[in-house]
């Protein structure tokens, strides 16, 4: 039996953070980790690999889109097993640095490998050995959900993971759900020359977004080549003659559509089935995922939980490695750090990107029953017209009394690297007059956030480029 300072339950973002954290204050720690290969989601299926895809099909399409006369640019071959091949290289390398590398230097820490289940408040057991913890941080992540429909889980339906290791490129697909990995996975795939087809439960998609920009991004997504069908219930899957049969309704009529594969996106399930939670008396919610205080804290004061496992807002890579440091810091040392999820941005890497910080108009309404909103279109913006892609646009929301900047919502080319300058206005609750008094360079993109700050008290078609 081993007995130690923190142990922590997972291998990913918010393990890993943890782990560095408790051993900078040279506390005897255990990680367990179970299921994905040490780094988690982000390393493995997640951020890198699909952004490496992702930038891949970037380039094919603005080969042959990019609107310069006097140009033309063709892709003379195109090789489907080679660029998944050189993702999957690319995943390994990142993993064995920045994950198994790391974990070798940290000498505080030790490593089992196998899955951990609770036998009492201050033990669990892995591989049928049993290791004691005064403190545990359970960062067990979570994994995609299949649709509740009849035949879904017999007829081969692939997930994320499976979709960034295909070897053969998929002549049409067809990807249910709206969020983040939903519009990914449709652009990078139809921009790859698969017949895409998105059907998705709701009216619209990404619910978390700012609803003016998402509308767009699916107008965008739709002229590509995308079919989209909104409201729709999955109702069975089938197989035949190797083709994968989805049957579906909409409008109260009943529909079919073939396809070589179905791609669920709709959602992601914690993962704390196997722990035994309730054993001990650690609450998780209606959806499986772990109830936690501001401080990362479990309904037992000595257990904390962070990232995808947990009900917080949001579940980003990114906030995953930050609420394992400070929950790492608080158990070990009793400080009560959390995170104002407030200031916290996300980004959507289609193309153009959508990103967003803050609240949105709705969100701004519910709370406050009144915004101060300007949108300003990238056809405002020399940057976007020099570079011939101006369908973006930017929404800034005050507070409509104090001026101070409350939400900025972004969907340009970039947006994720734009979307840290609106971080930090609203971390520092910055007002417009602070952004219109700032001197961005020209012609950047970066200027759309003064030019938007400048909308709420200037006609911004009257003025100069150089204002």
């Amino acid at each position: 039996m081993g007995k130690f300072d923190l142990i922590i339950i997972g291998g990913g973002a918010g393990a890993f953070a943890a782990a560095i954290k408790a051993n900078d204050l040279n506390a005897k720690t255990l990680m367990v980790n179970d299921g994905l290969p040490l780094g988690g989601t982000c390393v493995n299926v997640g951020c890198v690999p699909s952004k490496t895809l992702l930038f891949a099909s970037e380039l094919m399409h603005h080969g042959k889109n990019h609107g310069i006369p006097g140009i033309k640019m063709t892709v003379n071959e195109f090789d489907f097993a080679k660029v998944v091949e050189d993702e999957l290289r690319l995943v390994e390398t990142l993993r064995t640095e920045k994950y198994q590398k790391v974990l070798a230097n940290l000498p505080n820490i030790e490593f089992v490998n196998g899955r951990a289940s609770f036998i009492s408040e201050n033990a669990i057991l892995v591989n049928k050995e049993t290791y004691e913890g005064a403190k545990f941080i359970i960062a067990t992540g979570s994994t995609a959900r299949l649709p509740d429909a009849e035949g879904a889980k017999a007829s081969g339906l692939i997930t994320h993971i499976e979709a960034l290791k295909l070897k053969k490129q998929p002549k049409e697909m067809v990807v249910l759900g709206g969020g983040i990995v939903a519009l990914e996975f449709s652009q990078m795939y139809a921009r790859f020359g698969t017949k895409v087809t998105i059907l998705h439960h709701s009216e619209r998609f990404f619910r978390a977004g700012e609803a003016e920009l998402v509308s767009k991004l699916a107008e965008i997504l739709t002229k590509e080549g995308i079919e989209i069908k909104m409201n729709v219930g999955v109702k069975k899957i089938r197989i035949e003659k190797g083709r994968k049969i989805l049957t579906y309704t909409r409008n109260d009529k009943e529909h079919e559509i073939a396809t070589d594969e179905i791609l669920s996106a709709i959602g992601k399930t914690p993962n704390t089935t196997s722990l035994s939670l309730d054993k001990i008396g650690v609450e998780t919610d209606e959806h499986r995922a772990i109830k936690v205080q501001p401080n990362f804290q479990t309904t037992k004061k000595h257990i904390y939980a962070v990232g995808d496992v947990t009900n917080q807002p949001l579940r980003l890579e990114t906030t995953a490695g930050a609420e394992g440091s400070l929950a790492a810091e608080n158990a070990l040392k009793g400080t009560e750090h959390n995170i104002d999820y407030d200031t916290v941005p996300y980004t959507i890497f289609t193309d153009p990107q959508m990103a967003g910080v803050g609240l949105t108009e709705d969100r701004q309404m519910e709370i406050l029953k009144a915004c101060a909103c300007r949108t300003v279109t990238f056809g405002k913006v020399p940057k976007a017209i020099i570079m011939k892609q101006t369908e973006g646009m930017i929404k800034m929301a005050l507070h409509p009394e104090t001026r101070v900047i409350m939400g900025v919502h972004i969907l340009a080319p970039q947006a994720g690297e734009l979307i840290a300058q609106a971080m930090m206005l609203i971390k520092n609750k910055n007002t417009i007059d602070d952004v219109v008094n700032s001197l961005p360079m020209f012609p950047t993109l970066s200027e759309a956030i003064k030019i938007a700050a400048l909308s709420f008290t200037k006609d911004i078609n009257k003025l100069s480029c150089c204002v």
